[in-house]
């Protein structure tokens, strides 16, 4: 099992080398991890970009742009077509987001004609977090894309975070479906989806994993304070993945752990064809790194 996001680095090294497609990425952060990425033998990587403004942005902050391909497109919304389409067309295999406006890059991303979402799929998005006091990665969801999920956006949600707990070798990831308190109360949708998830994990309609909740979040991940509330559960205290019920709860958590407990992250959309990197414009070049390696060893068949 990984453990922190430098073993998921390691890990990527080991394996058959993808090709990452950036939407737009003319900044130095996004260049850096680009630069970085491609030194290291994680990926090799194609940018679309203003060429003129990658090369400003390169020589001011001693970036080797030599290492990857910049293909030279102005505009911001056709750069990110471009970048969409090279994994369309299987030329790329992650796709980036630069510095490019999150809006415009979902809808690239959405586009029926030419989009990286199967008819049907839900998008969503899975951030995976390193903290110092948890002895293992947490991945999260929602933190970014859908504003209050319902009961199937969840079940989504736990399968695609499933999918990635397994590629981080976590045979069967414990899913904590976050409420918060512990107990069912018709008043609070949260609740009563934590345990109607539950039961379609008891009963075999959510695979791979085993699912509890509602739980409040000291319960997930304190086994203290599940032994003092005297709540018994295999998830309990020992969290693999936390379901939010809302963009709020889960953002704010997201927020806190890093600007507050200095925990490292790496993020991805969930749902699509091909993994897709969606960090903030002003995200560090470290977040942007460990996303395009989460990237490249989901890519990994």
């Amino acid at each position: 099992m990984l453990k922190s996001l430098e073993e998921i680095v390691e890990e990527v090294k080991k394996r058959e080398k993808r090709t990452v497609s950036v939407a737009y990425g003319q900044d130095a952060h996004t260049l850096e991890a680009i630069e970085k990425g491609v030194k290291e033998g994680l990926f090799n990587a194609i940018v679309f970009a203003n060429k003129s403004e990658v090369e400003r942005v390169a020589h001011a902050n001693n970036i080797d742009i030599s290492l990857f391909e910049v293909v030279d497109v102005p505009e911001e919304n056709e750069a990110i077509r471009q970048a969409v389409r090279a994994v369309r067309d299987k030329r790329a295999d992650v796709l980036m987001k630069g510095l490019c406006h999150t809006a415009n890059y979902m809808r690239g991303i959405l586009n029926k004609e030419e989009g990286l979402l199967p008819p049907g799929a839900i998008l969503s998005h899975a951030t995976i977090i390193e903290i110092s006091t948890y002895p293992k990665l947490l991945v999260v969801s929602d933190v970014a894309v859908i504003p209050q999920p319902d009961l199937k956006m969840k079940q989504a949600m736990i399968n695609y975070d499933v999918a990635i707990s397994h590629k981080l070798g976590i045979e069967n990831p414990k899913v904590a479906v976050i409420a918060a308190v512990e107990t069912v109360n018709p008043k609070m949708q949260a609740t009563v989806d934590g345990a109607l998830l539950s039961k379609m994990n008891e009963r075999g309609q959510i695979k791979g994993c085993v699912v509890d909740g509602p739980l409040a979040l000291d319960l997930a991940v304190s086994k203290e304070a599940a032994e003092i509330k005297k709540v018994r559960s295999e998830v309990a205290g020992n969290a693999d993945i936390l379901i939010f019920p809302n963009i709020e709860t889960g953002n704010a958590f997201y927020k806190c752990t890093t600007k507050l407990g200095n925990s490292k992250i790496a993020g991805l959309v969930t749902g699509t064809t091909a993994p897709a990197v969606l960090t903030s414009r002003g995200d560090s070049e470290e977040s942007k790194f460990y996303s395009l390696a989460l990237g490249a060893l989901v890519a990994n068949k």
